[in-house]
């Protein structure tokens, strides 16, 4: 019987969709739809109704067609911040017209699309997702319950079996209940986590982890990455931020991500370890181990905050990439270490406009010199010591690196905060690793919805120039909002024409730059930018295509000036087109609780068919009394085959064989000591939104509780008082 089932569903999945042919009948007008439907979502567009004519006030002729059908139109005053739109004028239809016995008949059809279509991101159009009743009552239920949404939304995914299995995505299920994220865990130690990393890399040989230990076999320090972020590396490596502010569990071990950035702009995680101590030693072991996990792959630019021991550790291991500090890091110092100068404000507005308004290393050493000489701060060290390291952090020093548009660890910030809700300070080791492959999960698969937003919208021009269909067909959404916005600022651009040498010409560009955001103070600067008439190759002074990636208004304002159609290939950065196929995408990635029980597998299976089966009787008084009565048999069967068979579960001691054989794998990992961390305390560190509010509201909810508990008792004395034949029509509240 099971092979028999196994090659059904094998023949169900080899079935092909027909393409609609002119002349076939259908019996009704939703068998119509539903064919189109179908097919549309085996092609990879999605399908609308685009007209519908009555005759006597009855349908009886309709249209459908591609949802990219149609002219784009401006959403607003402004076009240059108008909304992507996915609109091409797609002609693509089938007609369908009513016949005189009551079926109908297909017209006409197109099938030629003016753009592309990719089956497997069909899914995120949103005339594809829906949410079944069943799975609306479980979101409802949990909240009620005080269960978080990811926990609520993790659920639905392991029983669709798989987030490509589920007819809707996340925000569909957060716009329906929105609920504050919170997090309740059970215990772990090492030990566990140590075979968690056992059955991972048993599953997959490319997953990747080291655990160093101390003398006494306590886990000191621990790197894993799954084979995933092994290949992502690989993709987008050569820019990477470091940082350690993050505090996860309760052995005070730093939560230390390598993290980086995609074609979307979106934060990508590389990997991540734990120390114990954040010294050189241990962030020597850390980078030495990432760097064999990444097959030697060493990264040209890394970004961390001042600690000296990342600087030394960094200095030995990558001893050829570009090492930046955080700029934000250093400017939110500045208050801490200059609030006790007599002219701190004037100060602070200087040495700001000598940091962010610098286009040159001349122009910086100009405006320090100035600045210590007229507030006499020659004998503050901490100004000495930044002046000395002034190649580390000031972005007039290190214009001439690629960034890829980061300048501080905001994006490990950001990837600490993505795992708030999962994780606390009281999290286990084994408990966060858990919830960390969770919040990868949700990573991938945010990127997949930016893949098919790339894919379904565009965003629409502002200028009449070729080159900017050329950005526009390469980019993904994100970076051509990021051309979008330099094609704008090319409007407060005064161009002027300078001489040509050996065929390349010169422009002066002077361009207007906000300095002060509250008053709004303009400076006029001058920018120099060079363009070969032969090549068209073009430089710009700013330097902003070479440490960001993009090109800059004043490059723009050139090719404008010169008509260019199409602009040279170096322009158009592989880091951010959205038509490749890279290599990390060939990895199908499964997120799956590896202690999983097989009854448990089997009892999922039979939920969701049991699921389905009540959304198709519950509005049917008859249905769900024939299919109560029919579950009722069942359960009367399986009770008589139990007790003839007896029962399958293990016995006691099955369990507890199991369990030592499984101990006996491998040496027990020693939980590790807690330990101080450096700088300020665990508490001071920078929050999240979540964070704050919840322990804002923390006072408050123990001041209410009191009140609460004295009002559920007058809730229970009151539903005693009332009569039976009153309340009984108030049972469901309790139910």
């Amino acid at each position: 019987m099971e092979i028999q089932d196994q090659n059904l569903e094998e023949t169900q999945n080899l079935e092909v969709v027909l393409e609609p042919k002119v002349g076939t009948i259908f019996e009704s007008e939703y068998e119509a739809q539903e064919c189109y439907a179908t097919y549309a979502k085996a092609k990879g567009f999605g399908a609308i109704t685009k007209t519908s004519k009555k005759r006597n006030m009855v349908k009886s002729n309709i249209t459908y067609g591609c949802h990219r059908a149609g002219n784009a139109r401006p959403t607003g005053l402004n076009p240059i911040k108008s909304h992507p739109t996915p609109k091409t004028g797609c002609k693509a239809h089938m007609n369908i017209s009513l016949q005189v016995d009551g079926k109908w008949m297909l017209n006409s059809i197109e099938l030629n699309h003016n753009h592309e279509m990719d089956p497997e991101k069909v899914k995120y159009l949103r005339c594809y997702r829906n949410s079944p009743p069943h799975s609306k009552r479980i979101i409802e239920l949990h909240a009620a319950a005080g269960i978080t949404m990811n926990k609520t939304i993790a659920s639905c995914v392991i029983e669709a079996g798989g987030p490509d299995n589920l007819p809707w995505i996340d925000k569909d299920a957060r716009n329906f209940k929105d609920k504050e994220r919170r997090l309740r865990l059970k215990e772990g130690d090492a030990e566990a986590m140590h075979k968690y990393f056992v059955k991972m890399h048993e599953d997959n040989s490319d997953f990747f982890y080291a655990i160093d230990l101390d003398e006494n076999d306590r886990l000191q320090n621990v790197f894993w990455a799954d084979a995933y972020s092994r290949e992502l590396c690989k993709e987008f490596g050569d820019v990477v931020t470091f940082d350690t502010t993050y505090l996860v569990n309760k052995y005070n071990m730093p939560f230390a991500p390598f993290v980086g950035v995609n074609h979307h702009g979106q934060s990508i995680l590389f990997g991540c370890g734990l120390v114990s101590r954040e010294d050189t030693t241990s962030f020597v072991w850390l980078f030495e181990t990432w760097l064999s996990c990444m097959h030697g792959s060493f990264p040209n630019a890394i970004i961390t905050d001042q600690c000296r021991a990342m600087q030394n550790a960094i200095s030995e291991v990558f001893p050829n990439a570009r090492h930046r500090w955080c700029l934000w890091h250093i400017m939110k110092k500045i208050r801490d270490k200059l609030k006790n100068c007599n002219e701190y404000k004037a100060i602070k507005t200087s040495l700001k406009s000598a940091v962010y308004d610098s286009l040159y290393p001349v122009d910086f050493e100009k405006s320090w010199a100035d600045l210590i000489k007229q507030f006499n701060l020659q004998g503050n060290d901490w100004l000495a010591g930044l002046y000395e390291e002034r190649h580390r952090w000031v972005p007039a020093f290190v214009k001439d690196t690629f960034w890829a548009g980061m300048s501080t660890t905001q994006r490990s910030e950001s990837i600490n905060a993505f795992f708030d809700g999962y994780v606390h300070s009281n999290t286990t080791l084994k408990e966060f690793v858990g919830q960390y492959e969770n919040a990868l999960g949700k990573k991938v698969q945010k990127e997949e919805e930016a893949d098919a937003h790339s894919l379904n919208f565009q965003i629409q021009k502002v200028s009449p120039y070729g080159f900017e269909d050329q950005f526009q067909q390469a980019y993904t959404i994100g970076k051509c909002k990021q051309f979008r916005e330099q094609v704008g600022q090319t409007i407060g651009c005064n161009l002027t024409i300078g001489p040509v040498v050996n065929g390349i010409s010169q422009f002066h560009i002077e361009q207007d730059i906000l300095v002060g955001k509250k008053k709004k103070i303009f400076k006029t600067c001058t920018f120099l930018v060079h363009f070969n008439e032969e090549s068209a190759e073009t430089n710009c002074n700013c330097r902003l295509f070479e440490s960001k990636g993009m090109v800059c208004s004043h490059m723009i304002s050139v090719w404008s000036k010169k008509k260019l159609e199409v602009v040279p290939d170096k322009y158009i950065l592989r880091r951010w087109m959205k038509n490749l196929v890279r290599s990390y995408k060939k990895i199908k990635v499964s997120y799956v609780n590896w202690e999983r029980k097989p009854e448990f597998t089997r009892y999922d299976s039979l939920l969701k068919l049991f699921n389905e089966a009540a959304d198709i009787a519950m509005y049917s008084i008859a249905k769900t009394d024939r299919m109560a009565a029919r579950l009722r048999e069942i359960k009367v069967e399986n009770n008589l085959y139990d007790e003839e068979c007896q029962s399958n579960m293990p016995t006691v001691g099955d369990v507890q064989n199991g369990l030592k054989s499984f101990q006996d794998e491998s040496n027990t990992v020693g939980d590790p000591s807690v330990g101080p961390r450096r700088g300020r305390p665990p508490m001071k560190r920078k929050q999240s939104m979540t964070e704050q509010i919840v322990r804002k509201n923390t006072k408050s909810n123990k001041r209410v509780q009191c009140s609460r508990a004295n009002a559920k008792s007058t809730l229970v004395y009151l539903s005693l008082c009332i009569p039976f034949d009153v309340s009984h029509n108030y049972a469901h509240w309790f139910v």
